[in-house]
């Protein structure tokens, strides 16, 4: 078992987009192992490998007993249904906003080993890949949120008993919307 410390909101890994994993070597698989183990023994939904501070495009996920990862994702909506429900995150422990996502994905990757895979996800699983992939594009899922409940959001992470006055935290460049919503 490799547990990793989790980096938490302020860390500018979280805001950084992750490169494409190109060799699917012994390295990467202990990458995988370490995303996983320390996702379970954290009791998440998911973790990418930001999180613990490695800029690759890979994360892990365990929604509803099924177990995972996935490399290099790119998502695809088969429709327009959107779900708005909690959602939390490993980097921002113990607080949960509702948040905006689409209901249905389809997830195209790679796993391990570099063997194509696919996952359709639906409801927490759909949130979950969405979220994943997120952070591996920089983005935070407090970006997803529309003012008011943002602004709610930071004002109880900064009365987290983790969060840290000295780090100075920016909101993403990204479009808060991105290719989750209709314009």
């Amino acid at each position: 078992m490799s547990i990793v410390p989790i980096r938490l909101f302020g860390d500018p890994v979280l805001r950084t987009p992750a490169d494409e994993v190109k060799t699917f070597d012994k390295e990467f698989r202990k990458l995988v192992r370490n995303l996983t183990d320390t996702m379970l023994d954290e009791g998440g939904a998911g973790l990418a490998a930001p999180q613990l501070g490695v800029g690759l495009r890979v994360f892990a996920f365990d929604v509803d007993d099924v177990i995972g990862h996935l490399a290099n994702p790119v998502l695809e909506f088969p429709d327009e249904e959107e779900q708005d429900g909690p959602e939390g995150c490993l980097s921002i422990p113990g607080l949960y906003f509702d948040t905006v996502r689409r209901q249905n994905v389809i997830a195209k990757g790679y796993n391990e080993y570099g063997d194509p895979m696919q996952i359709v996800g639906t409801g927490l699983m759909a949130r979950c890949l969405q979220h994943e992939t997120d952070h591996l594009d920089g983005i935070l899922f407090l970006d997803r949120l529309d003012p008011e409940r943002r602004k709610a959001a930071m004002k109880e992470i900064r009365s987290a008993e983790w969060y840290n006055d000295d780090v100075k935290v920016k909101i993403s460049p990204h479009d808060n919307k991105g290719v989750f919503f209709k314009k």
